[in-house]
């Protein structure tokens, strides 16, 4: 009978312990392009963020994580359709991630009416930093008209007076070329728009551009594009008769490709992997140790997005109230591979832009 009572003391005292209360997991969802030749800016940019996330012992503002990929495809229409996924099945916290305009313009509309917390890493349509502009989207890249207006004013500074230029038929690619106009002195003496993503074949332009005898050719091409641009520029013989200046089109992922193709084409860029301060010396290391490749800007604006969540989680106390959120983001306070570096009212970065040249 004692054995008895004891037996029944101990189930009260368990019943009537209270629960510990669990930790809240972060949920965050990530769009890229993880299929085709594209998948090679969306690996870095995964391996990127799941770097970030090592160095902070798989923790995000001191709370678990867990971390959803969705492949976009390249596709506007796959981009909205997984970025409801997430948002309406997935119920995260926050999206993170496009590497294209055109996604990120087809996605902003869910994003924006649930007033999700979003990070963009590499698409810059100017949209969003003007009429689409959001209070709860920000950018850890770069609006898609400033990194080409660095490279006007360089055009400027080499006494170029006139320039023709080619980009693709999307949001990035006239963005881009209106981005050289905005800074460029000299006179424009022509401008092709192609077919994009599928055109490869750029020999049309090219002698459009020959027949310009302009002073200089601009050109904007991402990933597998890029490197057929500068292989056909070279094999012409416009690469020894008319200088190229570019953006976006030679990186870490391209240049293993182009190699002495890319000599002597000079390009601007808001990261570069020598830049001189301690968390950019561990991100590159870290990265190389662990890939065993070189990271990309592509990975180091992802990179820099896991940052911002943390520091504005920690900020927040992982209070997850979405004007707290974006206060606490405002504020960009965390160590950017980049460097200093502050986000204007539309919350693009503002920041130093380097020359970058293949040496």
């Amino acid at each position: 009978m004692k054995r008895i009572l004891l037996a029944s003391a101990a189930i009260v005292a368990f019943a009537t312990t209270p629960a510990l209360p669990q930790q809240k997991t972060i949920k965050i969802g990530f769009i890229s392009t993880f299929s085709g030749p594209p998948a090679a800016i969306g690996n870095d940019m995964r391996n990127s963020f799941e770097l970030a996330l090592d160095h902070h012992g798989r923790k995000i503002g001191g709370l678990p994580v867990e971390v959803i990929y969705e492949d976009d495809q390249t596709k506007p229409e796959v981009g909205v359709q997984k970025t409801q996924k997430l948002i309406e099945s997935d119920k995260v916290d926050f999206v993170v991630g496009y590497i294209w305009s055109n996604v990120l313009l087809a996605s902003l509309k869910p994003l924006v009416d649930s007033k999700m917390v979003t990070v963009v890493t590499n698409a810059g349509a100017s949209q969003i930093a003007g009429e689409l502009c959001s209070p709860y989207v920000f950018s850890t890249s770069w609006n898609n008209d400033q990194t080409p207006q660095a490279i006007g004013l360089y055009m400027n500074q080499k006494g170029v007076k006139s320039a023709f230029l080619i980009g693709p038929n999307y949001a990035a690619g006239k963005d881009m070329l209106e981005g050289v106009k905005a800074t460029f002195k000299g006179q424009i003496v022509g401008q092709e728009l192609t077919r994009w993503p599928d055109q490869l074949d750029f020999s049309a332009e090219l002698s459009k551009a020959r027949a310009a005898k302009p002073d200089a050719v601009f050109a904007f091409y991402p990933g597998g594009a890029g490197i057929q641009f500068v292989t056909q520029y070279a094999q012409s013989g416009l690469k020894s008769q008319i200088p190229l200046y570019t953006a976006f089109t030679i990186d870490e992922l391209s240049l293993p490709r182009m190699k002495d193709l890319a000599v002597g084409i000079p390009g601007a860029q808001q990261w570069v992997n020598d830049l001189p301060n301690d968390a950019n010396k561990k991100y590159v290391a870290d990265y190389k140790a662990k890939y065993k490749l070189s990271p990309s800007f592509y990975g180091s604006q992802t990179y820099d997005a896991a940052l911002l969540i943390d520091a504005a989680l920690k900020e927040t106390k992982g209070d997850m109230n979405k004007d707290a959120l974006r206060k606490a983001m405002e504020k960009a306070d965390f160590k950017s591979v980049r460097g200093a570096f502050k986000f204007g009212h539309n919350h693009i970065p503002i920041q130093n832009f380097y020359l970058q040249d293949v040496v």
